[in-house]
């Protein structure tokens, strides 16, 4: 067996890891300098808050941005207390049984269900059962049941990250099981649970699948009043002037794509400064 030297082998892990690390990075590095050489022309006001004209071919995307924005903050809404509260009973008062395994393992599995299986579900169940129609609040439930199981999991690892040390000194004082979690466990595991919400805002703000059963539609005169209206969608949106429509002006295509990527960046931003922020606070 040939024995290598501690230090060389050291650096060719090094080099190994670099290496790949960088296999991942620089693909996505060029996606996001293609887009945003080929659609920061097309990025002006004019096309932030205007109408599409002339087929899509002219004008902005207001509509899409305003859906997009519509659907997202629904889904959030409804989600967000839901799959906290899940947690909560899951991590802090749920037995560890045969059951809890098996509603454990469902979620597990649950998170890695195809998105358009999600949208299939949601055109049977909300639009076509519960009579919604293709509308924002079919899609945000759509979205919702997607991303309930990655803000279950990201809660209960933010509810086990805070030590049990604080349980015990609560408990320790006479403080009921709901108070600790209240006033102690809560507050300590915030910062991980905000940052799990962010992040599957930035991931919903990408779907199309789903919300192309659900909510989205090729093109309304209107900005949406209510949510039972049909709305454009970004995602779909790019969908269509990339595929559908024959002549599309290639900057436009682009400048839909920069529009949706800094969105969905922008979020992804936000939970990091928003963990890193929390971190350097937190007294533990």
């Amino acid at each position: 067996m040939i024995k290598l030297n501690p230090k060389l082998s050291q650096k060719l892990s090094y080099t190994v890891l670099f290496m790949a690390t960088m296999l991942a990075i620089i693909p996505v590095l060029v996606i996001i300098f293609l887009i945003v050489k080929n659609g920061a022309s097309s990025i002006s006001w004019e096309f932030l808050t205007s109408m599409p004209r002339n087929g899509m071919r002219a004008g902005g995307i207001l509509p899409a941005i305003v859906g997009t924005f519509s659907i997202v903050v629904c889904a959030i809404i409804i989600t967000l207390p839901i799959g906290v509260c899940a947690a909560i009973y899951l991590n802090e008062y749920a037995k560890d049984n045969l059951l809890t395994r098996i509603i454990k393992l469902a979620i597990v599995n649950l998170a890695g269900i195809p998105s358009v299986v999600y949208g299939l579900f949601g055109l049977g169940i909300f639009v076509m059962f519960l009579k919604l129609g293709v509308s924002i609040i079919a899609g945000a439930l759509t979205l919702s049941i997607m991303e309930l199981p990655v803000i279950i999991t990201t809660a209960r690892g933010a509810l086990n990250s805070v030590p049990q040390s604080f349980k015990e000194a609560s408990l320790s004082l006479g403080v009921s099981r709901w108070q600790t979690i209240r006033y102690v466990v809560l507050p300590n595991a915030l910062p991980g649970i905000l940052t799990g919400a962010i992040l599957s805002i930035a991931r919903i703000s990408g779907e199309t699948a789903p919300i192309l059963f659900t909510a989205a539609v090729f093109y309304v005169p209107n900005l949406p009043s209510s949510v039972f209206d049909q709305v454009m969608t970004l995602p779909y949106h790019l969908y269509l002037v990339s595929t559908q429509i024959p002549n599309m002006p290639m900057n436009i295509i682009y400048g839909t794509a920069l529009v949706l990527m800094m969105m969905v960046l922008t979020m992804s931003f936000v939970a990091i400064f928003g963990r890193v922020y929390f971190r350097k606070h937190r007294k533990w």
